[in-house]
């Protein structure tokens, strides 16, 4: 990890914590720009299998990202209960399908720990750290890592 992740990780903040296969995330509030419910995604051709398609959002195209099957789980079966999360994910909105929004955690700053070396490749790769609250153990993403790379424009 370096100097600036460490940082990064030890300042307090909100996090919109989610469900994804029975399973507890979070991501960072600031990333959030809204939450609604699942609309039916216009499939796009040869997209990746977890990218469920896209959809209009208020005059915009907003790709749907199935971030189950993203982590390597099984995809989802969405339904009316489903939810999206409109994050902004460096300069670009996308859709991330969930089975549901929990809560808003405000957590310290030594709140995150890092994943443990036993996780898959995957998960360390997507996963900033873990946030052990209560009863739950809850994964902290990184959704830069987690969104597929842009095309470069070409010149």
């Amino acid at each position: 990890m370096t100097e600036q992740e460490t940082d990064d990780m030890s300042a307090a903040r909100e996090l919109v914590s989610f469900r994804v296969s029975g399973q507890k995330y979070c991501v960072d509030i600031m990333s959030v720009r809204e939450i609604r419910g699942w609309t039916p995604a216009t499939p796009i051709p040869h997209a990746p299998p977890f990218v469920r398609g896209v959809i209009n959002l208020r005059g915009a195209v907003l790709p749907i990202v199935d971030l189950a099957a993203r982590l390597g789980l099984d995809a989802t079966e969405p339904t009316a209960r489903h939810a999206i999360i409109v994050v902004q994910v460096e300069h670009q909105l996308v859709g991330v399908l969930v089975e549901s929004v929990s809560d808003i955690l405000s957590i310290g700053g030594q709140s995150v720990q890092p994943t443990p070396e036993v996780a898959s490749e995957a998960e360390n790769g997507f996963v900033r750290g873990v946030i052990a609250m209560e009863e739950e153990m809850i994964r902290y993403i990184d959704l830069v890592k987690v969104m597929p790379p842009t095309r470069s424009k070409a010149a």
